[in-house]
Order: structure tokens, then C-alpha cells, then sequence
């Protein structure tokens, strides 16, 4: 009688998987910075976090670059909390001392405006965005940083 399959994942072949895919990430990234001369040495990056799998990745992807990286740069990991309601606020900082980054958190009730200000019924990306990146880039400054993650929220 034949056994019926079982959905158990071979780690090994996860791992490796995993493996692949990081190396291939940090190939690209890689070939960004050097392509348009993105980091330098004596670079203050700062990294923005909003707690989703692509910053975390961006982050973990620098942060081996820079262990692995003839350029001599700092990194440290900015997240805004909004104030939006339910967001786990120990989430970020708990991981972010556990791998061992610099990191500051800053709190704006941006949440707060925007409901305040948008029309009933409409969007609110446009305003969030613009309070975001606006405190953002006065974080940036404030913390001497001259590389930044920032990006355009679509």
C-alpha cells in the first residue's frame, strides 16, 4: 500500500533554497552600489524600516554588505511609528537589538492628521506618504545621515 504524501519540508533543501536566493539578492544589490556608486566609505546610511519583509530584507542584505565590503559605512535603522492603532511597537526594537544594529524610532502621529484631514470615503496614501517621507528626510538630517532607503510610496 503506498503512504500518502506528506507536505514535511526537507530543511536542508529550504536551507539551500534560502541560501540561493540571499546570495542572489545580494548579488544585485551589490552590483547597484558599485554600478552607481551608491555607498562610499565614511557613509552614515540610514535604513527605513516600516516592519515588511522588504525592509528587513534590505536591511539584512546591508548589513552583510557591510561586513563583506572594502567600503567603511554605518548603518542605522529609522522607523517611523505613526501611531496607527494595533501596530506592535516592541516588534522592531526588540529585533533590531537582537541582530545588533544602531537604530532609532521615531513617534509622529502622522495616523492622527491624516484621518483628521482626508476627505470621508478618499484615499489617504498621498498625505500619509508625504508626512512620512517628510519626517523621514528632517530624521535623515537630524541624524547626519547621507545615504538613506527612502523611497517613493506608490
Amino acid at each position: 500500500m503506498n503512504e500518502p504524501k506528506t507536505d514535511v519540508v526537507d530543511l536542508a533543501e529550504l536551507a539551500e533554497r534560502e541560501s540561493k536566493l540571499n546570495r542572489k539578492i545580494k548579488k544585485t544589490v551589490w552590483n547597484a552600489i558599485n554600478e552607481f556608486n551608491m555607498i562610499e566609505s565614511g557613509d552614515r546610511m540610514m535604513v527605513c524600516l516600516s516592519g515588511g519583509k522588504d525592509s528587513y530584507t534590505m536591511l539584512e542584505i546591508l548589513m552583510q554588505i557591510q561586513k563583506a565590503s572594502v567600503f567603511n559605512f554605518e548603518i542605522i535603522a529609522v522607523n517611523l511609528d505613526q501611531k496607527q492603532p494595533g501596530f506592535p511597537e516592541h516588534v522592531l526594537p526588540e529585533y533590531l537589538k537582537s541582530v545588533g544594529v544602531n537604530f532609532h524610532i521615531v513617534e509622529r502621529d502622522t495616523y492622527s492628521i491624516v484621518k483628521e484631514k482626508a476627505p470621508e470615503g478618499k484615499t489617504t496614501c498621498s498625505m500619509c506618504s508625504r508626512l512620512r517621507r517628510g519626517t523621514l528626510y528632517e530624521t535623515a538630517e537630524k541624524l547626519g545621515c547621507n545615504k538613506s532607503s527612502i523611497r517613493p510610496s506608490s
